[in-house]
């Protein structure tokens, strides 16, 4: 028996102990390795302190965790209302990462100082500065200041512009154009530029060490290693340009878990975001860079045995967002050598599982899945089982336990 398989099955089993007195389907997070990867986090971060992703985590019981942690200081919100809650609930440094067009949030966060004091929000076109305005008490720019991050585009071009590789966010993406909308934030009353972000998604999220296939590997390490070289000049260029109009910037935010290393080395960057590092899901699999150790997983169980070789699990059809393929979909994970049958898929309600590890089980046992994207497996479940060795140790809400579908 080889070390990894011998490790997989002591997992399994003491996965299956920990739970013995629930019934599946559930979710767990391994406490002992969600905290290893929180410090593998902080190890690669050299110092400059972790923005937490929330849409990675989507539990507020799990964010007080690592945000306790040495080297972890405040959250990256994905939706202002979300934001908003967490400022409620106490969380005091708030970066919305996406621009928004919710009045009625904005009507709030402009009408409280302790909201406006705890949120920033994300600007990338004078427009949403109009909205935010309309949306003041009274109009116009009555109401608390507004706290502005301006981001920058991390897309790498190639051929003139031709071949475009990374994410379509935001249009500004010369440093003259940041400095334009800085000038416009700096000159507008009610709001005050304080951060500067550029999230280099193809670098951070697209493994370089993909399983089977090394020519496509080999391709995306020479192209990541251009992408970077090209980010950190115009990086620089562009939070120089950003400084000049607000000498006082606050943060520079740059990153993602497959990048934390090679953002922080940037003299121009003074935090890192990471969520998806926490828990580690399949895609964070394919990276020579570091490995972590699987932390969030769920469970169904076994409720037929339709013949040698395949049992059916309860449900499961788990996609995750981004372009269909078979990489969006949860793997079964415990016990190994199970795969899915090919005509059928994770299903809506049932999932046919095949290999020899089936004939190992009953009905009533439970399998285990890793998701393909870290924070979404929480909009699937109400709470998560916090397991440390072979116990459940606590039971928390995720976001969509406390009542919340934020998107």
């Amino acid at each position: 028996m080889s070390q990894h398989t011998a490790d997989a099955d002591g997992d399994k089993a003491r996965y299956d102990r920990a739970t013995a007195h629930l019934d599946a389907p559930l979710a767990v997070v391994d406490l002992e390795a969600f905290d290893a990867n929180a410090a593998d986090l902080v190890r690669r971060s050299k110092g400059k302190p972790i923005r937490v992703a929330s849409k990675s985590v989507r539990c507020r019981a799990l964010l007080e965790r690592v945000l306790a942690r040495d080297g972890f200081a405040g959250i990256m919100s994905f939706t202002l209302a979300e934001s908003l809650w967490l400022a409620r609930s106490g969380f005091t440094d708030v970066l919305l990462a996406y621009p928004s067009v919710d009045r009625a949030g904005f009507a709030e966060l402009t009408a409280d100082a302790s909201l406006a004091g705890a949120v920033t929000v994300m600007v990338d076109d004078p427009a949403q500065l109009d909205l935010i305005d309309a949306a003041r008490p009274g109009g116009g720019s009555g109401g608390e200041e507004v706290r502005v991050c301006l981001e920058l585009d991390t897309s790498f071009r190639l051929l003139g512009g031709g071949v475009r590789v990374g994410a379509r966010r935001s249009p500004l993406r010369a440093p003259a154009q940041l400095a334009a909308l800085a000038r416009t934030v700096a000159r507008r009353p009610g709001f005050r530029l304080v951060g500067l972000m550029a999230y280099e998604g193809h670098v951070a999220g697209v493994g370089d060490e993909v399983a089977g296939k090394p020519v496509f590997s080999r391709t995306v390490r020479v192209m990541q290693a251009a992408a970077r070289k090209e980010l950190a000049r115009r990086r620089w260029e562009a939070v120089r340009a950003v400084r000049a109009v607000a000498p006082r910037l606050e943060f520079v935010n740059g990153g993602g878990t497959g990048s934390v290393q090679h953002t922080a080395a940037e003299a121009a960057v003074t935090e890192i975001a990471a969520g998806s590092g926490l828990y580690v899901p399949r895609l964070f699999d394919n990276f020579r860079s570091f490995s972590g150790r699987p932390a969030a997983l769920f469970a169904q169980p076994v409720v037929r045995r339709p013949g040698p070789g395949v049992v059916t699990v309860l449900g499961g059809g788990y996609p995750a967002s981004g372009v269909a393929g078979a990489d969006r979909l949860p793997v079964p994970h415990l016990p190994t050598g199970l795969c899915y049958d090919p005509q059928e898929g994770p299903g809506e309600v049932q999932t046919p599982l095949l290999g020899p590890a089936a004939d190992r089980l009953a009905i009533g046992d439970k399998v285990w899945f890793r998701h393909a994207k870290a924070g979404e497996l929480c909009e699937r479940f109400d709470r998560l089982q916090l397991v440390a060795g072979d116990r459940v140790v606590d039971t928390v809400p995720t976001y969509r336990g406390e009542g919340h579908a934020f998107l």
